[in-house]
């Protein structure tokens, strides 16, 4: 893959079924269901505060990201939040989450974004170096 044949754009209701089978390769506390998959996708796509975007390298989606702005209190405005980030096992190191990211940033800076945060224990060497940097300590409790 080069750069060349890599083009990032927003994720359309006819790339479900590759980036499902990319949500399926997070593998963390819930497994993704399709049926449930199926139903946030188009709500996702049509929320004007949420980003979906697909890394398309020869007509196939090889990662996408989920991201979302919203307001604030403490930071006088609105922050971005990246909420899901894949690149296919097969894809990784070819620039494919750069440039995932690079676009996510770009539309949060166009939406007033102060910063662009997200929780992650996996790849800090990759954030570091898109300048990135250790926060915070990230605590859940999961519902479900």
């Amino acid at each position: 893959m080069t750069t060349e044949t890599l083009h990032i754009r927003r994720a359309v209701k006819g790339d479900a079924d590759e980036i499902f089978a990319l949500a399926r390769e997070f593998g963390l506390t819930f497994r993704p269901e399709r049926e449930a998959f199926d139903v946030a996708l188009p709500q996702l796509l049509d929320n004007p505060d949420a980003l979906l975007l697909a890394a398309v390298v020869d007509g196939r989606v090889h990662g996408y990201l989920l991201g979302f702005v919203h307001l604030t209190l403490f930071a006088n405005g609105p922050v971005a939040w990246v909420e899901e980030a894949m690149v296919q096992s097969g894809a990784r190191r070819q620039g494919i989450g750069r440039s995932l990211l690079v676009g996510f940033e770009e539309w949060a800076r166009s939406r007033e974004a102060g910063y662009v945060a997200m929780a992650t224990r996996r790849a800090p060497e990759f954030y570091r170096a898109l300048g990135y940097e250790d926060s915070a300590t990230f605590y859940r409790k999961v519902l479900r």
